[in-house]
């Protein structure tokens, strides 16, 4: 699956500005030019501040029935057959799932919780990996082994990423039973061809069945689904019939993501970037921009970069990410990030078992290391300006100045009289660049009139690298 929640890596990488080219953002790797219309969003949490102990966690199931084209997670391979792939029951149970999760127990017993004050779970994110191949008695264990070791709040939210065609109705009803209360389905094109191009184990026959499913749960109103555009020979012709098929489905949630070519992977063998059967850039901001009105045409708010929801079904566990929140993890190669440190397991099976042992025995130890408030900073930066909310720049300024504050502010000033970037006021209403401007001229009392700025969408959000880069050369030149 091709997941953004995922956790994602510290921070894009340290460059000189690039030239502007209209590209949608790689969305892997971790709205309306009006103001954000959601009130879920929160600033990031200051580093002058005590850092907050981690009240989400990210579980790794690794298990897919193939590797498609151009995934490069750490995955298990069970092939077509596997006996998980619909009913439960252990005597269906695949021993190399039943082992993965008794290693996976071992970690979560062995991980000690940040807070002595028993500050509880409010998000946990089953991804992988197909996790909907994972029998719901299995799952059921480890959500009780992460209630015991740090407990959950009386209403977290439980999601799990679900293939078409790994799942019944029966096995759906004992997830939502066990605890799960989103699901975020991997459809990724409405199109047999395009299916079939990625090397998704499943068709079309199977999408619709499992939206029908997904829809007629009792007890889940809130799912999301998973679409990917950019991809070989795709039209925009095709690319308007998939995101009317999704909204005629009427998720809660839509994320969409542009193909990413990573290499090492079937894509990264076979195609280039921007050649020929992939789209060009041009094409693929098309495609960007065609997602953002089509979807906010239906009602969906625009809140980051590659995400959408009705109103009040943003994914919180994906805020703890755009927040820059801390937040546990477990399993073959996932990544916390605790106490201003992000560190990683090993991605095979063998060494994340050595690693379980060490951890155990005590023998494990993370490299220690200060924060650094030049990381922060970019961190913020570049997680505040992917989310319609955008960088509060009271709360910036507080934290790393306000000569760094100003800085960026003038960095950005062409793109506010272009549209790129708006400024907003306290109460989110975007401002004229005029004002924006005048602001930057009385240093002094900088501020009075600009509380925030963000990414127009579409076009800000298409130039997000470009417009970060540029952000990221001020912060640490």
């Amino acid at each position: 699956m091709l997941r953004l929640a995922f956790p994602l890596v510290s921070h894009l990488p340290r460059r000189k500005p690039a030239s502007v080219r209209p590209r949608p953002p790689p969305a892997r790797r971790y709205a309306s030019s009006s103001s954000a219309t959601t009130a879920s969003f929160s600033p990031p949490p200051s580093p002058l501040l005590p850092p907050l102990p981690p009240a989400s966690a990210y579980v790794h199931l690794p298990f897919c029935r193939k590797r498609c084209h151009y995934c490069d997670f750490p995955i298990v391979a069970l092939g077509s057959s596997s006996a998980s792939s619909h009913g439960g029951g252990e005597a269906a149970e695949d021993p190399r799932i039943v082992d993965y999760v008794r290693l996976l127990l071992r970690e979560v017993s062995a991980t000690r919780p940040v807070s002595d004050d028993g500050v509880p779970l409010e998000t946990v994110f089953f991804g992988g990996g197909t996790p909907s191949l994972v029998p719901p008695r299995l799952v059921a264990t480890v959500l009780d082994a992460l209630r015991d070791r740090f407990g959950l709040s009386a209403c977290p939210e439980v999601s799990i990423e679900m293939d078409p065609g790994t799942f019944d109705a029966a096995r759906l009803r004992e997830l939502v039973g066990v605890g799960v209360n989103r699901v975020s389905l991997g459809v990724q094109a409405f199109q047999e061809d395009l299916l079939r191009a990625c090397g998704r184990a499943h068709g079309l026959k199977e999408v619709y069945e499992a939206v029908g499913i997904v829809t007629a749960c009792e007890g889940l109103q809130n799912w999301s689904m998973d679409l990917i555009s950019s991809l070989p020979n795709q039209t925009e012709e095709m690319w308007e019939e998939s995101l009317r098929c999704t909204v005629d489905a009427r998720p809660t949630h839509v994320s969409v993501y542009d193909l990413q070519i990573e290499q090492g992977t079937k894509f990264g063998q076979m195609y280039a970037p921007g050649v020929f059967p992939l789209p060009s850039d041009i094409e693929s901001a098309n495609f960007y921009k065609i997602a953002s009105k089509r979807l906010s045409e239906a009602g969906y708010n625009h809140y980051e970069i590659s995400s959408y929801c009705k109103p009040g079904y943003e994914c919180k566990h994906n805020l703890t990410y755009w927040q820059n929140r801390p937040f546990y993890a477990f399993g073959l190669g996932s990544a916390s990030y605790i106490n201003g440190v992000r560190y990683s397991r090993p991605r095979r099976t063998k060494e994340y078992a050595e690693w379980v042992q060490k951890l155990e025995d005590g023998t494990w130890s993370h490299e220690s290391r200060s924060s650094d408030m030049k990381d922060m900073a970019l961190d913020v930066v570049m997680l505040s300006l992917r989310t319609a909310w955008g960088l509060d720049l009271q709360s910036f300024s507080k934290s790393f100045g306000k000569s760094l504050t100003l800085s960026l502010c003038n960095t950005f000033k062409p793109f506010v009289e272009s549209g790129l970037v708006i400024a907003m006021d306290m109460d989110r209403r975007a401002l004229p660049h005029v004002d924006f401007e005048l602001d930057l001229q009385n240093e002094d009392d900088f501020g009075r009139r600009v509380a925030f700025i963000r990414l127009s969408d579409p076009d800000g959000f298409l130039l997000s690298n470009e417009l970060i880069s540029l952000a990221f050369g001020i912060i640490s030149p």
